[in-house]
C-alpha cells in the first residue's frame, strides 16, 4: 500500500477497503457466484483504481503473488461453503484488474531499464 496518505493515496487506500466491504457484502447477501450488473462494475473500477494508485515500484512483486494467489483459490471452486466461494469470486473480480494494471507496471520497468 501507498506510504505517504494525502490526496490520491488516500483514494487508492479507500478503494481497496471499499472493494473488500462490497466483495464481502454481495457474496454473503447474493446468490450468484458472480455478480452482475452494478456490484460486478463497481469491483472492477476500484480495482482498476487500487492497482493505478496503491502499487508501488517496490511493492509490485509481493502485490502480483499475492494477487496470483487470490485468483487461484478464488477460481477454483473448491471451497467448502457457497457463501465462501462467492466472495472469494467477487474478491477475483476486484483483484483482477488491479493484477493487470500491476503486471503492466512490472511489464513496464522491466522494458525500460537497461
Amino acid at each position: 500500500m501507498a506510504k505517504k496518505e494525502g490526496g490520491w493515496e488516500l483514494i487508492g487506500v479507500w478503494s481497496f477497503i471499499i472493494g473488500l466491504i462490497v466483495a464481502i457484502i454481495v457474496g454473503i447477501f447474493s446468490a450468484e457466484v458472480v455478480p452482475s450488473g452494478v456490484a460486478a462494475a463497481v469491483l472492477l473500477i476500484l480495482g482498476l483504481i487500487v492497482g493505478l494508485l496503491n502499487v508501488t515500484d517496490s511493492e509490485i512483486i509481493p502485490f502480483l503473488v499475492a494477487c496470483i494467489a487470490l485468483i487461484v483459490v478464488g477460481s477454483t471452486g473448491v471451497v467448502p461453503f457457497a457463501w465462501l466461494q462467492r466472495i472469494l469470486s467477487n474478491i477475483v473480480i476486484f483483484v483482477v484488474p488491479a493484477a493487470l494494471v500491476g503486471a503492466l507496471k512490472a511489464i513496464y520497468a522491466v522494458a525500460s531499464t537497461k
